[in-house]
């Protein structure tokens, strides 16, 4: 039986030009694939046969262009090893000689926002991912349900349930491809729905503000004081996003009352809550503070991710929505799947196995330690400062002595230390006294490095 051209070799693209013929033009085009690194040294190419099929020419044409290339240097052929690329210096493409720029990389990060890559359960993940596939059904590969599959959103809604107080139905899940990911869907969402405006803290991330603003909502800002986020403005807005259980960056739980008030004003004005549970699972000092979703499902969407629990590289995050906002939610998703069907069985196994809960438990005794070096540290070596905010979370709050913020950002950067200001993640109609302070995550770097980074952080301090 003949052979289909589609069966018979590596495919490689090639468009003869020029007016000296299919042999000439041929010639000229792999050599100038060769010469502009296209074809790395050392690359097979097909066959004569193969090639004549693909381009539709004679198998001649292509073994004489060969020939012509190997007297010319530019291939190789040897019995048994076919026709390849020969080794030589590759010429770059002519054109202006332009370096890219590339940032120099600090030599120690304490940006908050990302857990200790270096500690990802690799072994496990692994081993969990092998039994999701060997275990997924063969529908499971298919395009499946916009809200993720059941098994992840099964698995969501139990450990919620049991570890942050969430009341959700697996139906009212959507998994999402992290926090940022989910804005972009609520966002058009609210639009349609008639909010104009999501009411925003004093501070936070400006990333989520800016996600906000392209839905063409408006991000009014809360005041902020010694009790956390004041919901007493709140008005007409029709939502605000909040970090209750753990401000970013402040790093303090919203006050009991304020938390009951939040939640009145969204049952009084039909308005919706969005709840940014960010690093719920890590608490050191005091009990848990439960999700504010579980006060009423109904008016408040709950929103998390394994960002900081595993890794925000597998993005993987979610939404518990209430049952009325469910359906508009699954419909703007419509069947753009932002998160691997795999990702989502693992992380079910991982779940449904215990392996995330003993993920958490080490890194939550980690971050403990750490957190514990950084206080004595900054009270041995700068009484002047005050380390706040630490009874929960990957961040700690040092307060400056006023007006020095900006000059220790500016030794930081000197020392090579990565570092952000409170004054970074201030809203820009923040309704809240101007405050000095750093915003230390330090649970970015590796074990290796904490200590280098903690010393280069002392240094820099009044």
């Amino acid at each position: 039986m003949a052979e289909s051209w589609a069966t018979l070799g590596v495919d490689l693209h090639l468009e003869p030009a020029g007016s000296g013929g299919l042999r000439r033009g041929l010639t000229d085009a792999l050599r100038d694939a060769v010469r502009t690194g296209r074809l790395a040294p050392g690359t097979r190419l097909p066959s004569s046969r193969t090639l004549a099929a693909d381009l539709g020419i004679a198998r001649n044409t292509v073994a004489e262009a060969y020939a012509d290339l190997v007297a010319e240097g530019w291939l190789t052929a040897r019995q048994g090893s076919g026709t390849r690329v020969a080794e030589r210096a590759v010429v770059p493409p002519r054109g202006p000689a332009r370096q890219p720029r590339v940032p120099a990389r600090p030599t120690h990060n304490l940006v908050p926002g990302t857990p200790d890559l270096a500690a990802f359960p690799r072994a496990e993940w692994a081993r969990a991912t092998r039994r999701a596939l060997t275990a997924a059904p063969n529908e499971a590969l298919g395009y499946g349900d916009p809200r993720g599959r059941v098994e992840l959103r099964t698995a969501l809604a139990g450990y919620l349930a049991r570890v942050r107080g969430v009341r959700a139905d697996p139906d009212d899940v959507v998994v999402t491809a992290g926090f940022s990911d989910a804005l972009r869907l609520l966002g058009p969402v609210l639009r349609a729905r008639g909010v104009r405006a999501v009411a925003v803290e004093s501070y936070g991330l400006d990333v989520y503000w800016d996600l906000l603003q392209a839905a063409g909502l408006a991000t009014p800002a809360l005041p902020w004081d010694e009790l956390g986020t004041d919901p007493g403005p709140l008005g007409t807005e029709g939502a605000v996003l909040l970090t209750p259980a753990h401000q970013f960056p402040m790093g303090m739980p919203l006050h009991p009352d304020r938390r009951a008030a939040v939640v009145d004003w969204a049952r009084r004005t039909g308005s919706l809550v969005l709840e940014d549970d960010y690093d719920g699972e890590f608490r050191y000092d005091r009990q848990p503070v439960g999700a504010l979703q579980g006060l009423d499902p109904d008016r408040v969407v709950y929103l998390g991710t394994a960002s900081k629990s595993l890794a925000p590289g597998i993005r993987l995050g979610w939404m518990v929505l209430p049952p009325a906002l469910t359906d508009e939610v699954i419909a703007a998703k419509g069947h753009s799947d932002t998160v691997g069907v795999l990702e989502q069985l693992t992380l079910a196994d991982f779940l449904t196995s215990g392996a995330y809960d003993r993920q958490v438990r080490s890194a939550r005794l980690r971050y403990r330690r750490r957190r514990d070096a950084l206080a004595a540290a900054v009270a041995a070596r700068a009484p002047g400062v005050r380390v706040t905010g630490v009874a929960a979370g990957l961040h700690a709050l040092l307060r400056l002595p006023p007006g020095t913020e900006p000059s220790v950002i500016q030794a930081a950067a000197w020392q090579g230390l990565a570092l952000h200001g409170l004054s970074y993640h201030r809203h820009p109609e923040a309704v809240a006294e101007h405050v000095d302070a750093l915003v230390v995550g330090y649970g970015t770097p590796p074990d290796s490095a904490w200590a280098a980074a903690l010393e280069a952080l002392c240094r820099v301090l009044p």
